[in-house]
């Protein structure tokens, strides 16, 4: 006896339902493309509704690009030495003008700010991760490593940062690596805090409460949950830091304690050409000095550019 079997009902299902995921798929990436857009709309209407931050933008992008492109845009090697060009003023040749071993100034200006900005971007990223989580789970946990990580940040606190700084290098030796852990535990306390006053804020919230329900374990509920509303409000702080980081890296240079010459680094630059400033070679300490300023100003502005768009309530 043979049995027949109407395949054709099967076969329309399956189409059908196969139809069905395609669209659902596509709606949901529709979905993903257009809150991206959105998103994207909403920053560019940050930047363009106030000058302030498309300066700001504008700046970051440009010492981003020095920075990634420096060694193939400079004009001269930065460390070549020439004794027929020793301290020449500005000019057409030598737009920042020489230093006194005869080294294009501009060069050297261009070649720091790759050194600078990875110091200042490795210190700020270690302490942002570390900081951020010794105050996460303090504030989530609380008990006694709450009250071990608050003496901590309290000890850190109560010495001048610079001078904390200063100490850890010179007990360490004035390299690169320890100026950037030396910067990193200085910004740590700022972190920390804000990470532990943000959970302590979300950890009783009604999100929270309906996680731990649907059988969350806390470990879960922190990282997934609460930590990443967090985020904002460090960011902002992460960018307002990252030039106190440049300033506290090229104070130290200035100091003896940084990054040791004949490096190319803004600090060390300003310290050289203090000196030749009362002889008349202003251009030696005047342009690695703005240039200094500039980074510092970028950063700051770009610490309100992102809290504009991190929280729309703070537009003014």
């Amino acid at each position: 006896m043979t049995v027949i079997i109407n395949s054709k009902p099967a076969i329309k299902e399956v189409v059908a339902d196969l139809e069905s995921r395609s669209a659902s798929e596509t709606t949901g990436s529709s979905r993903i493309a257009h809150s991206i857009r959105k998103q994207g709309s909403y920053i560019w209407y940050i930047l363009s509704s106030n000058s302030v931050s498309l300066i700001a933008f504008t700046l970051f992008i440009l010492l981003v690009l020095l920075a990634i492109l420096g060694p193939l845009i400079v004009p001269y090697n930065p460390l070549a030495t020439s004794a027929v060009d020793a301290l020449k003023s500005p000019s057409w040749s030598h737009w920042f003008g020489t230093d006194q071993l005869g080294r294009d100034v501009l060069s050297r200006v261009i070649i720091a700010t790759r050194l600078d900005l990875l110091i200042s971007v490795t210190a700020v990223a270690i302490s942002f991760v570390f900081g951020s989580l010794i105050g996460a789970v303090a504030g989530y946990f609380g008990g006694w490593f709450d009250k071990v990580s608050g003496r901590f940040i309290d000890t850190i606190m109560a010495f001048p940062l610079f001078v904390l700084a200063m100490g850890i290098v010179a007990a360490l030796g004035n390299t690169v690596e320890n100026i950037v852990y030396a910067t990193a535990i200085i910004n740590l306390p700022f972190y920390a805090r804000v990470a532990r006053a943000e959970v302590n804020i979300r950890r009783d919230a009604g999100f929270v409460h309906a996680a731990k329900l649907s059988g969350n374990s806390d470990f879960r509920v922190l990282a997934f949950h609460i930590y990443p509303n967090t985020l904002p409000p460090m960011m902002v702080q992460a960018s307002l830091n990252m030039g106190w980081a440049i300033l506290n890296a090229a104070g130290l240079s200035f100091i003896g304690l940084g990054v040791r010459p004949p490096t190319a680094e803004w600090g060390i630059m300003v310290a050289e050409g203090a000196n030749f400033i009362v002889s008349g070679e202003w251009w030696l300490a005047f342009f690695p000095g703005i240039a200094l300023m500039l980074a510092v100003f970028t950063f700051n502005l770009l610490g309100d550019c992102l809290r504009d768009i991190v929280d729309p309530r703070q537009r003014t």
